[in-house]
């Protein structure tokens, strides 16, 4: 392997690499997407049903068991029953994306070990794979949610067409993490048992189940530290309540993003060169 040509560690060859090599990204992921339902009857129709019965669980959970509800107003009325699992539903696709983020991707070089040994292949192209699969995914359950908010409430608000604005910085960091956690991956294997511990951390550590307001002060700030707190409130803002995103802190919730994907490729391109000696 050409490691002069491939270990340049700054963004712009990131840049280059992943431009160079888009249609090998787009076969990778869809291979990536297809493959996990490899052999069952439905196939890919389960990227759809998963997230479907999900929402229905959560819903007759929620609404009918237990009759939970924000308590705020939606649309100037007063919250329907189901509306509890349309806004629960927000949290769990954002966490989705973490959660698959961090637990596959330490095991993406173990499981294409093929690709450093014997062929010249952009390593690089590989975490990124993770992060669009995971991102397909989200996009299938938004759409599901999209239809149910349709017909549980109505249109989303205008303000809700800035959700790329407050999804963009998460996908950063999941790109980030996903090149940290796979080159550590290859030199400690327990890193997997770890990181799946810790989405369920994130899951409960942050506002998924309820309102930041809800918890004491001094809780909110320990939850402020999770990093899906803050895109998780902002999303539900924008695609929910109407409200525009906190536009400084989300500039400063990028620049923490894009600070941990610098790091994490400068490690990945660093550790890459011992990738094939531990393998």
């Amino acid at each position: 392997m050409n490691l002069n040509a491939s270990n340049q560690l700054s963004l712009l060859a990131l840049s280059r690499s992943l431009f160079k090599n888009y249609s090998l990204i787009k076969q990778l992921t869809k291979r990536e997407v297809v493959g996990r339902y490899r052999g069952s009857l439905l196939g890919i129709g389960w990227s759809f049903l998963n997230p479907l019965l999900m929402l229905l669980v959560f819903t007759f959970i929620f609404s009918v068991v237990f009759k939970a509800k924000w308590g705020l107003q939606l649309n100037g009325q007063e919250e329907g029953e189901f509306v509890f699992a349309v806004v629960l539903f927000i949290g769990l696709i954002l966490h989705s994306i973490l959660a698959e983020t961090i637990t596959r991707s330490p095991a993406t070089i173990l499981v294409n070990t093929n690709y450093v040994k014997k062929v010249v292949f952009p390593l690089e192209i590989l975490p990124i794979v993770v992060v669009l699969s995971a991102f397909f995914h989200s996009l299938v359950s938004l759409l599901i949610w999209f239809i149910f908010f349709v017909i549980v409430v109505g249109l989303p608000p205008i303000e809700a067409l800035l959700f790329p604005l407050v999804l963009m910085p998460l996908i950063i960091l999941c790109v980030g993490l996903s090149y940290v956690l796979s080159a550590i991956g290859v030199f400690i294997r327990d890193i997997t048992q770890f990181t799946g511990v810790l989405a369920t951390v994130l899951l409960f550590m942050s506002p998924v189940f309820f309102p930041i307001e809800r918890l004491p002060e001094a809780y909110q700030s320990l939850f402020m530290v999770n990093p899906l707190t803050f895109i998780v409130e902002q999303s539900r803002d924008v695609l929910i309540w109407g409200k525009t995103p906190n536009y400084s802190s989300l500039t400063i919730y990028t620049l923490i993003a894009l600070s941990i994907l610098v790091i994490g490729f400068y490690i990945f391109q660093k550790a890459r060169k011992g990738f094939a000696d531990v393998l």
